[in-house]
């Protein structure tokens, strides 16, 4: 069973940033792709940033050159680092893990930005 826990979430104003953290149970952290997503009130879960294995990189359009996901193998952990921060980015967000037939999410952490 693999388990994600967020953390770092809270309130920051515009302009603003914030580092996510999400820590991963499981041998074989190093192989999995990890990803950020978050879910606003009234909208459908979204794809934030995904990185894999082999630590290559995908963004969504609303993030990139904002955002950027890294992960630390040793600590079995992967960031989401959030910079210039805008209120459209208010949301709960979500760590996921995906390798072979396993999807697993955290609990998920709550961000909220003040104009």
């Amino acid at each position: 069973q693999v388990q994600l826990v967020e953390s770092g979430g809270g309130l920051v104003q515009a302009g603003g940033s914030l580092t996510l953290s999400c820590a991963a149970s499981g041998s074989i952290f190093s192989l999995s792709t990890m990803g950020w997503y978050r879910q606003a009130p009234g909208r459908q879960r979204e794809l934030v940033a995904t990185i894999t294995g082999l630590h290559a990189t995908n963004y969504a359009d609303s993030v990139k050159g904002r955002f950027t996901i890294s992960r630390d193998n040793g600590l079995k952990t992967v960031y989401l680092q959030m910079n210039t921060l805008k209120p459209e980015d208010t949301a709960v967000y979500y760590c996921n893990s995906r390798l072979g037939g396993g999807d697993y999410w955290g609990q998920g952490t709550q961000v909220t930005v003040s104009s």
